[in-house]
């Protein structure tokens, strides 16, 4: 049994028993100051809460009354009752059983595959794509290379393809008018003869603002995919390019001899440039037909 628990028993039966006798106010007043937890040595109260201190508290066999041990000793007519006593550590309880695991989350769903960009097949040529890129070779975009960035003349520091020969039919490079605006000056002017910038496709981007059909037109609708990758990039050749292309024209497999090509470059309102090709530029009105081919840059 608690020692406190003892204590309130004894308490009580000594109440009883004091009040039963004669309500002698000394046990009254020793019952009342035990239950009201008289503070005693050590500022332990006789039945305060559990702690380390043991209280020694004697029982008179034959009276009942209680009294505080100080030394902790009770006389032989006594009976000793400790209070305060911390008990033994319980046994630990048993661990519980293991929680069922949980239903496993679905997986999520697999990413879609970045495409390949221009970037990543930057440098790599030939039918088996692993080849340092060089003239003469098959580039990225299924072309082949007639420029490199090491090339006299060539400012963009990029290397240029031209769309094999049969990009547009069997048949060849086919023939158009330059734009069927044939009377404004589109700003992509360029009145002296020879190499020139190399920006077509940044003329071929103005061509397309006002031309509804025509030359650049041709040029940017041709789209080849190529070992999964898209090369919607192509544009008309500026005159500097254009002049570059028919330096390697055997290679790229043009109309030869005879044949004339229009670059992105104009003259005027009326006039633009074409390349026949080994024998130079010359301008000539832009309702005129002149062969198509495009080329790109990586």
């Amino acid at each position: 049994m608690n020692p406190g628990h003892v204590l309130y028993h004894l308490c009580m039966s000594q109440y009883f028993h004091s009040v039963s006798r004669s309500r002698r106010s000394g046990g009254v007043l020793l019952l009342v100051g035990v239950l009201a937890g008289v503070t005693v040595g050590g500022g332990v109260g006789v039945i305060a809460a559990s702690s380390t201190k043991t209280v020694t508290v004697c029982a008179d066999k034959k009276t009942g009354m209680l009294r505080y041990a100080k030394n902790g000793k009770c006389a032989k007519t006594e009976t000793k009752v400790l209070l305060n006593q911390t008990g033994a550590d319980g046994v630990a309880g048993a661990t519980g059983a293991k929680g069922e695991t949980g239903t496993a989350g679905a997986n999520g769903t697999n990413g879609t595959n970045g495409a390949n960009t221009n970037s990543q097949v930057k440098y790599l040529c030939g039918d088996n794509g692993i080849s340092a890129c060089a003239v003469g070779l098959t580039g990225p975009g299924g072309g082949i290379v007639f420029m490199t960035p090491s090339t006299p003349g060539n400012t963009s520091g990029l290397f240029y393809e031209a769309a094999p020969s049969t990009w547009s039919s069997p048949l060849g490079d086919p023939l158009s008018a330059w734009c069927d605006n044939s009377n404004d000056l589109l700003g992509v002017a360029s009145t002296v003869a020879g190499t020139g910038a190399m920006d077509g496709a940044a003329k071929t981007t103005v061509m397309l603002g006002v031309c509804t059909s025509g030359a650049a037109n041709l040029a940017d609708d041709y789209t080849v995919t190529i070992n999964g990758v898209v090369y919607g990039d192509w544009f008309l050749p500026s005159k500097g390019e254009l002049n570059q292309l028919d330096v390697h024209r055997e290679l790229v497999g043009v109309h030869y001899p005879g044949g004339a090509y229009w670059s992105s470059s104009e003259y005027d309102g009326t006039f633009a440039w074409y390349q026949f090709l080994g024998m130079g530029q010359s301008k000539v009105g832009k309702v005129y037909g002149r062969y198509v081919r495009p080329v790109r840059t990586f």
